[in-house]
């Protein structure tokens, strides 16, 4: 019986092994479609990098002008506004300064018709400090014209600069615009295809590139090897390690600055993809 039993066992067909390749050579092809939509993706915003920097430094420039601007605005009108604000105080001393006088001249009148010295001597006192006040208010009113005129100078200098500013900012501004009419057709073009290789990438392999991609100083997050080290920081890649780019089972990243690693496989396979 147990003879007959082993026999049986003998004869049963094992299947196994041949459902256990098929899916990983399933994973294989769709980690190669993976690596092949990031490096064309790559490629895409790589060229989309070019454009901008034929734009080279206008974009900065105008921000940096706007910014200039907008101060120079802002200080016209804090200038303008301590002005009205000095003047509202100037009439306001102009108006105490009246007041203070129709005041002596009622105390000297009133002086005529004492009925003794020490009367006098009070009134003489108000009056003195009417005269006081007006002296102080004069004053005050010389300096607050003295102020009103540093600040329209102050003003009149802002405004000539502002002016000097915005005439620059247009010329760099119609500057920017001729250069983005003739590449606009182009970034558009590669916008709409890199949306499309974003859609073949599943979100978080996504957003480690762009995290890759916006840490990068030459903005590259997918590079090639390139004899036998990576295409980003140059180290060299270990025997091992080539290998396994190679075999496209998974995503591999460079050991010394974390950019994905592909082969010219790969790189050519997303160069047929971007002739469509």
């Amino acid at each position: 019986m147990a003879k007959k039993v082993a026999s049986k066992k003998t004869e049963t067909p094992q299947p196994e092994p041949q459902q256990v390749m098929v899916q990983s050579l399933d994973v294989d092809v769709a980690i190669e479609k993976r690596l092949v939509a990031l490096y064309t993706l790559q490629c895409v915003d790589t060229e989309i990098d070019k454009l901008k920097i034929i734009r080279g430094e206008l974009p900065q420039a105008i921000q940096d002008l706007e910014d200039e601007i907008e101060g120079l605005n802002t200080r016209i009108e804090n200038l303008t506004a301590a002005c009205k604000e000095t003047e509202k105080a100037i009439t306001a001393r102009k108006h105490e300064i009246e007041q203070n006088k129709e005041a002596i001249e009622i105390y000297k009148k009133q002086q005529e018709n004492v009925r003794n010295s020490r009367e006098y001597e009070s009134l003489g006192r108000e009056i003195e400090f009417k005269e006081a006040d007006i002296t102080l208010c004069e004053k005050r009113n010389r300096e607050g014209n003295a102020s009103i005129s540093e600040q329209q100078q102050h003003i009149e200098a802002a405004k000539e600069l502002l002016a000097s500013r915005q005439s620059d900012l247009q010329v760099k501004r119609d500057e920017l615009d001729d250069i983005i009419k003739d590449t606009q057709k182009d970034e558009d073009r590669l916008m709409q295809k890199s949306a499309e290789q974003e859609q073949f990438i599943e979100e978080r392999y996504l957003s480690a590139y762009k995290r890759i991609r916006a840490a990068a100083r030459n903005g590259l997050a997918v590079v090639q090897v390139e004899r036998d080290a990576c295409g980003g920081c140059f180290a060299k890649i270990p025997p091992q390690r080539r290998t396994e780019i190679r075999m496209h089972k998974k995503v591999i990243v460079c050991e010394h600055c974390g950019r994905i690693l592909v082969d010219d496989d790969i790189a050519a396979k997303a160069q047929e993809q971007l002739s469509k």
